[in-house]
């Protein structure tokens, strides 16, 4: 049984009797997209881990792309109808497109065991633990066997837009040259499933020898990584000409380790 932002306005903190519970099926698993609380942020949605396992995607509470202007939102891609209904409840709305973009891509929407959304993005709770991670949605049964907690609370980060999965990775660079200078550092990521854009991994004075790492939420599932992209910029005109490489680059997928 799949709850899709279950309901909170007069069922959270009920008898479990009258609100969607674990105890309702022999699998339960709930995706939470609305769960601030009603008062004063209107919102729609549980946001207690009521499940076998809870998924709080973007932290469960504001969605990404739920923010845009109401103008743009009801004359939305989708037609008049649906962009109306999303500026009313863009965030609970969410819940079942993930759910349908999750049937169409079986690797995406990872879900990461994890205490809090900020440790989520901090990267404590990465990479995927020894069993694999859940995914979000239409497959999130196939994990159904390996629960061994009373309630397991999984974070992952997605697009604004369809397509909505994103691919996690930790990227660390350790940078070689002669002098330090202030600037950023990208870096994109090529392999056997797609390319990546380029992801910021560290801006400000970068050193020589010094190492730097990121957590990237990629829109594609990179698969065997064939090639790396570095780059480094100080968006002025350096009249000693500064030269900075990458010693090493190291990537690591959060599903597979």
């Amino acid at each position: 049984l799949s709850g899709l932002d279950p309901a909170q306005p007069y069922f959270q903190g009920t008898p479990i009797e009258v609100r969607l519970d674990k105890s309702d099926a022999d699998f339960v698993d709930i995706i939470h997209t609305d769960s601030a609380p009603t008062i004063p942020n209107l919102g729609f949605g549980i946001s207690p881990a009521i499940g076998h396992i809870d998924f709080y995607p973007n932290g469960g509470e504001q969605m990404p792309g739920c923010g845009k202007n109401p103008v743009s939102q009801i004359v939305d891609i989708d037609g008049i109808w649906e962009g109306t209904r999303d500026f009313v409840a863009c965030n609970h709305l969410r819940s079942y497109k993930y759910y349908s973009d999750s049937i169409i891509y079986p690797d995406g929407f990872l879900g990461y065991p994890c205490a809090s959304y900020d440790l989520f993005q901090s990267g404590n709770c990465f990479p995927c633990p020894e069993g694999g991670c859940p995914n979000m949605g239409h497959y999130a049964d196939k994990f159904k066997d390996k629960i061994n907690k009373d309630f397991m609370k999984l974070y992952l980060n997605t697009g604004e837009a369809r397509d909505f999965p994103l691919w996690r990775y930790k990227v660390t660079v350790t940078l070689s040259g002669r002098s330090k200078v202030k600037g950023y550092i990208n870096v994109a990521l090529y392999g056997s499933g797609g390319n990546t854009k380029q992801f910021q991994i560290t801006k400000g004075t970068l050193k020589p020898d010094n190492t730097y790492t990121a957590y990237i939420d990629a829109e594609v599932n990179v698969g065997e990584v064939t090639k790396v992209k570095f780059l480094w910029n100080n968006n002025w005109i350096n009249p000693t000409l500064p030269k900075l490489g990458a010693a090493t680059i190291t990537v690591e997928a959060g599903q597979n380790r």
